[in-house]
This record gives C-alpha cells, sequence and structure tokens, in this order.
C-alpha cells in the first residue's frame, strides 16, 4: 500500500473501485507527465449515487461530501493509470462542476470537498489550480462531477 493510501486510511477512507466508464471514452490519459482524468461523479463505493441539486435539494455540506467521493474515485481512476499514487508529482488543474439550483452561488465551497481531501493526502502536492462552476445538470442528476490534471513521476 502506498503512503498516500496509508494516510487515505488514517483519514478513515479507503479507494473504491475504478468507477466504471458511462461512454465511450476513458477515464484517463496519459501523456508525457500528465496524467489527465475523465470526469468523475458522486458515486460511492457500494454504486449508489448522490444527486440533486445543491442549494434546493442538498445542502453545501451534503455536496461538499460528495465532492470527496469524487476525489476518491478519480484516486481509484488514477491508481489504475499508475500503478502507485505516490508517483504523484502534483495535482496540476481540477475543473469542478456542481448541479445547483439556479441561485445558489457557492460552488467553491462544494469543491473544497474535493481539494480539501487531495491537500490532507498529498499535503502540498495536491494543491492544484481550479475552476468551481454552477452547472444546470449533470449526468443522471448527480450532485457534483470532478475532472483533473496531474504530474506523475516517469
Amino acid at each position: 500500500m502506498s503512503n498516500v493510501e496509508e494516510k487515505l486510511k488514517e483519514m478513515g477512507y479507503s479507494l473504491p473501485p475504478p468507477p466504471p466508464q458511462g461512454g465511450n471514452y476513458i477515464p484517463a490519459y496519459r501523456t508525457g507527465n500528465l496524467v489527465f482524468l475523465a470526469g468523475v461523479v458522486s458515486r460511492r463505493a457500494d454504486g449508489s449515487y448522490i444527486t440533486g441539486k445543491v442549494g434546493r435539494d442538498l445542502t453545501v455540506e451534503e455536496g461538499y461530501e460528495a465532492a470527496r467521493l469524487c476525489a476518491l474515485n478519480s484516486l481509484a481512476n488514477l491508481k489504475a493509470a499508475i500503478g502507485d499514487l505516490d508517483r504523484v508529482v502534483h495535482f496540476v488543474k481540477v475543473l469542478g462542476m456542481v448541479n445547483s439550483d439556479p441561485e445558489f452561488n457557492s460552488p467553491p465551497a462544494v469543491i473544497n470537498g474535493f481539494s480539501d481531501l487531495m491537500v490532507d493526502a498529498f499535503g502540498d502536492r495536491g494543491r492544484h489550480a481550479r475552476s468551481a462552476v454552477g452547472m444546470a445538470t449533470l449526468p443522471g442528476g448527480v450532485a457534483v462531477e470532478v475532472e483533473a490534471i496531474v504530474e506523475v513521476k516517469e
């Protein structure tokens, strides 16, 4: 088990199996030392989803937890692509999308669930540039979807 996975375990988390693909794409694409992770949604390890609009059906706190699920699913895909999470040099860029009520104006507070988990697990290597945006809808009505670009060791 990698040091990062040990840290996650100390935090009370374990990596789920990589989520199933929902279409004609690949979960991760590596070019050089960058891995582009496809968007993952707020899917629990048991296969159920956190669904609904944040600001109407879900609180910011529930959205935050949905974003944490996205972080764990992203890490599962990343591990499948590179074999060992200790090979991560740095999280470069994150795009967090929140299924939001039209009046909801705090997507960054939701996506902090993803960002906080990465910083807690990776330290400064988990800090990243980020966009956090509200969306009219997301696939299957899920609460959150996140994609990322990660720098890894050769």
